[in-house]
Order: C-alpha cells, then sequence, then structure tokens
C-alpha cells in the first residue's frame, strides 16, 4: 500500500473551502498550528515577513488554527481570520481550524508527527506555534518548537528556495 502525499490530504480553508495542499506541489511549506491569544501569537509577524522574503522563490507558509492548548484559540474560522488580517496583515493561507493531538487529530498533523517526530521521539504537539518545514517535494525535513521563532528558521528555509 503506498503512503499518502501530503499533497493528497484533505483540508478545508478558513473560508471553508474543501481542497488538498497539491497546488503547493513544488513549493517549501512551513506548517503552523497557529492561535490568537497565546504567548507566541505575535509570531503571527515573524511568519508574514518569511511569506513576504520568499513567496515569490517558491516559499509559503501555511496556518492551521487549534484551540488544543489552554483554550488560546476560541474564535470562529470568521474570527479568526478577521484577527490575522486586522492585527498581522496576515497573506499566507489560513485554514479551517483542526485538533492536532488526540483521538480528532486531522490527517495532515497524523502524516506530519509520523513523519518528524518531537522532543525524545514524542509525536504529540507540545503547544501552539509548533513548525513543520517540509521541501518542494512534500517530504517533512524539521520540526521546530513552539519557541522557535520565525526568523531563526530562515537559515534552514533558504537551500530549500
Amino acid at each position: 500500500m503506498s503512503e499518502k502525499s501530503i499533497y493528497e490530504i484533505p483540508v478545508r480553508t478558513i473560508d471553508g473551502r474543501e481542497t488538498t495542499l497539491a497546488e503547493f506541489k513544488g513549493k517549501a511549506l512551513l506548517i503552523v498550528n497557529t492561535a490568537s491569544e497565546c504567548g507566541f501569537t505575535p509570531q503571527y509577524e515573524g511568519l508574514e515577513q518569511l511569506q513576504k522574503k520568499f513567496a515569490s522563490r517558491g516559499f509559503t507558509v501555511l496556518g492551521f488554527p487549534c484551540n488544543q492548548f489552554g483554550g488560546q484559540e476560541p474564535g470562529s474560522d470568521q474570527e479568526i481570520a478577521q484577527f490575522c488580517d486586522r492585527r498581522f496583515k496576515v497573506s499566507f493561507p489560513m485554514y479551517s481550524k483542526i485538533e492536532v493531538n488526540g483521538p480528532d487529530t486531522h490527517p495532515l498533523y497524523v502524516f506530519l508527527k509520523s513523519a518528524k517526530s518531537g522532543f525524545l521521539g514524542t509525536e504529540a504537539i507540545k503547544w501552539n506555534f509548533t513548525k513543520f518545514l517540509v521541501d518542494k517535494n512534500g517530504k517533512v525535513l524539521e520540526r521546530f518548537a513552539p519557541q522557535t521563532k520565525p526568523e531563526e528558521i530562515e537559515k534552514e528555509i533558504l537551500p530549500l528556495l
């Protein structure tokens, strides 16, 4: 049985459109579980800077809101989209709120976590703003802790462009 590619996993955009990540084939990706009321929320600014700096070179950030950590993403998809636009002028794609741990883990996060485990080999996402770097062929290369600032990942992104 062939393993599913990251590009075949169904996802829903923050405005409710059912799709896959197929449109990102050939691009390097930074996939992040986000939250609007977290101590790491200011990282949206750094994520947006990476997006602006490297989008023209085949890179994009993908944001997946999650309310599993301290209830720090309580809003509806519409409220999250408005917050991201108003507060951080986010231009990268945002998706519908998902779960990243537990029995209802979104298939994308099942894929990401099995491809790149975290600290001491654990698969569970520990907090908001865990980041996964994916190459242009859909291979998960790296997993970064929530406290890793987006600008610190730039040196990992450059060789993928």
